[in-house]
C-alpha cells in the first residue's frame, strides 16, 4: 500500500493530487482552523479511510505541546519559529506535538513525503534520520542549503529535481498525470501556493547532486522545493571544466556552504 505524508498541508490544496497517486494520504497540519477546512473539503475521502488528518506539530523529540504561530491574514503562513518582526500580525497557540517516528508507526511506511513546515524543514529531515526509513520520493522547501545537504549526504539521495513555487500553477496547469488509483490518465491543475507534482510527474530529467548545486547556485534558494529519489538514474549537466568562470565560483561557494552544513549536521547527530 502506498502512503503519502503531507507535512504542512495548509488548506489541503495538494491533497486532491495525492489522493490520485496513493492508497492512503496523511495530512499533517498544526493550524486547527485549516484542519477543519480539510475535513470539510475531503469528508468523503476521510469517511472512506483514504485520508487521515493529524492536527499536530511534527517534532524530532518527545514533547506534549509546543507553541505554534499563525499569521492573522495569510493562512499559508504558520510556524513553530517565533516571528522576529510585526508580532502583532501573529497569534500564538499551543498545539499537540507528535514525533515523526510515531506518525509513521501509526500510518505506515512512506512512499512520498512532502515537507513544507515554514522554516522547520531541516528539523523534519533530522527527525526522518531517526525513523530508520527512507521514502522512495521526498521533497522539502529549500530556503536553506542545509535541506540539500541533509537530502544528499545524510539521507543518501542521488537524483534531484526542482519545483518553483512561484510558477507551479502556470507550469502545471491542465497537466495529464497517471493515477494508479484511477488506473488511467487524469487531467489535473495545481493551484497557486500548492507544492505541485512529485516524482516523474515533474517536467525534466533527474539531476545528479553536482548539477543540482549548479542550478541552485545560478537561480538561488527560496520558494523552491527540492525533490529527491533513488528510483531514477540521474543525468549530468556537463563536466565542471566546461562551465563558465562565474558558474564555477557560484557552485564552489555553494559547495563550501553545503559542506559546513554537513559538518554541523554531523555534530548534532553525535
Amino acid at each position: 500500500m502506498k502512503v503519502i505524508y503531507d507535512l504542512g498541508s495548509n488548506n489541503g490544496d495538494d491533497l486532491e493530487y495525492y489522493l490520485l497517486k496513493a492508497d492512503r494520504v496523511v495530512a499533517v497540519e498544526a493550524n486547527p482552523d485549516l484542519c477543519k477546512i480539510i475535513e470539510t473539503r475531503f469528508s468523503r475521502e476521510i469517511a472512506d479511510s483514504r485520508l487521515f488528518v493529524e492536527n499536530c506539530a511534527i517534532t524530532d523529540k518527545e514533547a506534549d505541546n509546543v507553541d505554534f504561530y499563525i499569521h492573522q491574514r495569510y493562512h499559508f503562513l504558520g510556524s513553530l519559529i517565533p516571528p522576529e518582526q510585526n508580532s502583532f500580525d501573529w497569534r500564538k497557540i499551543s498545539i499537540g506535538a507528535l514525533p515523526l517516528h510515531h506518525l509513521i508507526s501509526k500510518h505506515g511506511q512512506p512512499y512520498y513525503i512532502k515537507i513544507d513546515l515554514e522554516g522547520c524543514d531541516e528539523l523534519a529531515l533530522h527527525a526522518l534520520l531517526n525513523c530508520n526509513t527512507k521514502p522512495q520520493y521526498i521533497s522539502a522547501e529549500s530556503h536553506t542549503i542545509g535541506v540539500f545537504a541533509l537530502l544528499a549526504e545524510k539521507l543518501g539521495y542521488r537524483s534531484f529535481k526542482l519545483v518553483d513555487g512561484h510558477s507551479v500553477d502556470k507550469a502545471y496547469s491542465k497537466k495529464l498525470i497517471y493515477s494508479p488509483v484511477a488506473k488511467c490518465l487524469v487531467e489535473h491543475s495545481f493551484p497557486r501556493h500548492s507544492a505541485g507534482p512529485f516524482g516523474d510527474d515533474i517536467d525534466g530529467d533527474w539531476l545528479d547532486k553536482t548539477s543540482l548545486l549548479r542550478v541552485l547556485a545560478m537561480r538561488g534558494l527560496g520558494w523552491i522545493d527540492i525533490h529527491a529519489t533513488n528510483e531514477a538514474a540521474p543525468t549530468s549537466m556537463g563536466e565542471f571544466e566546461y562551465w563558465t568562470a562565474s558558474s564555477k565560483r557560484a557552485v564552489s561557494t555553494l559547495i563550501q556552504s553545503t559542506l559546513r552544513k554537513i559538518k554541523q549536521a554531523n555534530k548534532l547527530d553525535s
